[in-house]
């Protein structure tokens, strides 16, 4: 294997990485606010920005589902030592921590976690995709993130701008303030 120059053999390379975070159940700003100082603790990690907090209606395989309680969002902007799968496992050890159940999909849940984008990385592995493959339907990942990186471009899609605009999905800012 070949390395930089100037990196040792082996060593991990740094790349930045975009977190969606999302909760409907609980208390969902506190459980978002806990969810990003968890994420800053991983070891191999370092969390660059977190976007203020967005409210949708929840989303179900069906459709938008109003009878369900409203989602929390916001986006995580890190730099990584981890690569894709190591990164997924702690994000996932950290959802469990927080409750998280995994009975239904796309069901209520205290705490999702999922990668959008790992650098320029394409990942299609069974548990693992990446970039995520509904970001570009979701106002709540895409909106979050064009907050923390106004020329944000999702690899195989476009500019991020771009593909919000396209969107008619409502959503809210819940709390202007960054949660970091």
């Amino acid at each position: 294997m070949t390395s930089p120059v100037g990196e040792p053999p082996d060593s991990p390379t740094e790349r930045t990485a975009v977190l969606s975070i999302g909760s409907n159940l609980g208390d969902r700003e506190a459980i978002l606010r806990e969810a990003v100082l968890a994420i800053a603790a991983i070891d191999g990690v370092e969390v660059i920005a977190a976007s203020s907090i967005v409210e949708t209606a929840a989303v179900k395989p069906h459709g938008v589902d109003a009878t369900a309680p409203s989602y929390l969002n916001a986006a995580v902007m890190l730099r990584t030592r981890l690569d894709a799968r190591a990164l997924l496992s702690a994000l996932q050890r950290i959802e469990l921590e927080h409750g998280r159940v995994r009975d239904e999909r796309w069901g209520d849940r205290t705490l999702d976690v999922d990668i959008v984008t790992m650098a320029d990385e394409v990942i299609d592995e069974p548990g693992l995709t990446v970039p995520h493959p509904r970001a570009v339907e979701r106002v709540f990942v895409l909106a979050p993130w064009l907050e923390l990186d106004s020329d944000a471009t999702l690899a195989g899609f476009g500019p991020v701008s771009d593909l919000l605009a396209q969107l008619d999905e409502p959503y809210r800012l819940y709390r202007a303030e960054p949660l970091l």
